[in-house]
């Protein structure tokens, strides 16, 4: 499952509320995964923590967005596999190069 795109409500970060939206599967447990944000609002510098995924993406096709979207490796939640709604799409050997390489360099202990 990692590296699939999944519907779930995440929940904001006050954890006051949740909002249906997909999300990138980055590590998946016996009952729970890792998953981070994704969003279609695009800020016209993306931070070290964003990967933009362009409509002309050569793997854009797969992930299953419906627009030009943005991975937040900064807005990540573990959640209950139960909370799935479904699978929409994955991304490609690409953005998975990229998605780890920014967790690497952004996570160091």
């Amino acid at each position: 499952m990692k590296g699939k795109i999944v519907l779930i409500h995440f929940p904001f970060t006050d954890l006051t509320s949740s909002k249906l939206r997909p999300a990138l599967v980055l590590m998946e447990g016996e009952k729970d995964c890792v998953v981070a944000f994704i969003s279609s609002r695009i800020h016209a510098e993306p931070s070290s923590m964003e990967i933009l995924i362009p409509e002309d993406h050569k793997e854009f096709v797969s992930t299953g967005l419906k627009k030009t979207s943005v991975v937040k490796l900064d807005k990540i939640a573990t959640i209950s596999k139960d909370l799935m709604l479904g699978e929409i799409g994955e991304i490609g050997e690409t953005l998975r190069v990229e998605v780890n390489r920014k967790l690497r360099d952004a996570y160091q202990l």
